[in-house]
């Protein structure tokens, strides 16, 4: 595996210090896995860096499950959730505890009233429009072709998405954590994005919104890999009345990538910790293999030195 960053500097010991100014304290951050697959090695990196900034801003750890899309959660990876932040020690301040706490007061099933609420605002302005088109329809385009949005089909009638109007790739602006903005267009993949799909859930964009809106977060980190995610939360934010990203810091880190230079994802099979715990290996071992993945002269078995040293390590 290597880096997205092809340049590194080993610190001479692992003292967390950053290189950026972060310029606010933060109430709260937040984990946020979905149970699709047994979490893997770019899982804890994103998690390690995530306690660390919550630790350095005073800002309290959420675990944060997302579960809507119930045909990929599966009951062992939900578990292995909360195996793997225990054995890793990774901290979480507030949030379920367990399996049966996070199915009987977490659960996205649970707040789906929210994301119809705010679907329903939407709706209200006219900012929506249904969508019949199949994936093989859309196949070989970057972006939404604008197919239905003119079709005036019912958002009502069964097996319809409902896409967000996005006009031709607006500009977008968010705040990060060292306090400046990043602007940017929407990118044409976020054409027109799904806000609810055809099974009339709330997609992600939506309900991650909402979410973080409803658990009060004020700082997100997240892989690069997801700057997509936030330029499109970004702008659905803005057609909210409570604009609840308005005050919202990010930060995107750089991925873990394989040696062919892919990102590690559960679909893929990337190497899981279940996989590394079953043989044998500890807590400080799987970091000090994180660490060494990013460089060979790395070392770390905690999150906290994980953390330290890519901190120290890049100058972004």
């Amino acid at each position: 595996m290597r880096f997205l960053f092809s340049h590194f500097f080993l610190p001479d010991f692992c003292v967390l210090t950053f290189p950026f100014t972060i310029q606010n304290n933060f109430a709260r951050t937040r984990i946020a896995p979905t149970p699709s697959g047994f979490l893997h090695l770019g899982n804890v990196f994103s998690f390690a860096l995530t306690a660390a900034l919550a630790r350095q801003t005073n800002a309290s750890i959420f675990l944060r499950i997302d579960d809507l899309d119930h045909e990929r959660v599966q009951p062992a990876y939900l578990q292995d959730i909360f195996d793997t932040l225990a054995f890793l020690d990774i901290p979480c301040d507030d949030g379920p505890r367990n399996v049966d706490d996070f199915q009987n007061h977490f659960s996205q099933l649970l707040r789906e009233a929210l994301y119809h609420q705010r679907l329903q605002s939407l709706r209200d302005q006219h900012l929506l429009f249904a969508c019949n088109c199949s994936r093989k329809q859309l196949a070989g385009h970057e972006g939404y072709p604008g197919t239905c949005r003119h079709k005036n089909l019912d958002p009502d009638a069964p097996d319809v998405a409902w896409r967000i109007v996005t006009g031709d790739q607006p500009v977008v602006s968010f705040h990060n954590i060292d306090g400046s903005w990043t602007t940017a267009a929407l990118p044409a993949a976020m054409t027109d994005f799904i806000v609810r799909r055809r099974d009339g859930k709330a997609a992600y964009q939506l309900s991650s919104l909402a979410d973080d809106a409803f658990y009060q977060t004020d700082l997100i980190v997240r892989g690069q890999d997801l700057l997509d995610s936030t330029l499109a939360q970004s702008f659905l934010s803005s057609l909210m009345p409570d604009h609840p990203l308005q005050h919202v810091s990010f930060f995107h880190h750089p991925l873990l990538l394989n040696s062919e230079g892919e990102k590690l994802s559960k679909s893929a099979g990337s190497i899981s910790i279940q996989y590394l715990r079953t043989r044998g290996y500890s807590a400080a071992a799987v970091y000090d293999l994180i660490a060494k993945r990013i460089h060979p002269d790395f070392e770390a078995g905690s999150w906290q030195e994980l953390a330290a040293c890519f901190f120290k390590s890049h100058a972004f």
